[in-house]
């Protein structure tokens, strides 16, 4: 008796057998990536006040982490390259040490209250350049470290995923006292791993 569960069967294992369920994207949709930092790029990420960054390291260890501060916190130094400091939290440094293994980084900039995405790729390097730090004129504490990605690609993403969850539409959510109690489940992943 087989017992592999049925989700290993028929699966998509080349572009070729992708694209015999998606078809080929609308010519506009591919057009639409740039990689310069134009004057409608600077203007949306400077009101953002979030974005969630994407690493993997050689090992192919994948961390998606959010980093959020004021609207402008990224600042855009050039048509090539953007930066954001490093903020102090829980000392993990999972995207940093990706980021030191694999340079390459995906973004997905946020305005709240908008469905509108902007996904930006790059190179990324850490600086620990007091100087350049102090330039960007970045208001509260870091760790004494920024970090900048030379842009590769830029586009505005399909609002449709935002629109689907309802993300920001407050009679869409789930109710405050049904949300998980995420100090549980602290509690219990740390037991998992036998930590008391």
């Amino acid at each position: 008796m087989n017992n592999e569960p049925i989700w290993t069967k028929d699966q998509i294992t080349s572009a070729e057998q992708l694209r015999e369920n998606i078809d080929q994207p609308h010519e506009a949709i591919v057009k639409k990536s740039i990689s310069v930092i134009d004057e409608t790029i600077r203007d949306y990420v400077s009101k953002s006040s979030i974005f969630f960054l994407a690493t993997s390291s050689l090992e192919r260890k994948t961390d998606v982490s959010p980093r959020g501060d004021e609207p402008g916190f990224v600042k855009i130094l050039d048509e090539k390259h953007l930066a954001f400091p490093d903020r102090p939290g829980n000392r993990r440094a999972d995207s940093l040490q990706n980021i030191i293994e694999n340079p390459q980084v995906g973004m997905i900039v946020v305005i709240p209250g908008s469905n509108d995405v902007l996904r930006i790729n790059g190179r990324a390097v850490i600086t620990r350049n007091e100087d350049f730090i102090t330039s960007q004129g970045w208001d509260g504490k870091t760790t004494g470290l920024a970090v900048v990605v030379e842009v590769e690609e830029c586009f505005v993403h399909c609002p449709r995923a935002f629109k689907q969850a309802g993300l920001w539409s407050q009679d869409q959510w789930i109710p405050k006292e049904e949300h998980p109690n995420t100090s549980e489940m602290f509690k219990a992943h740390l037991a998992i791993n036998g930590w008391k």
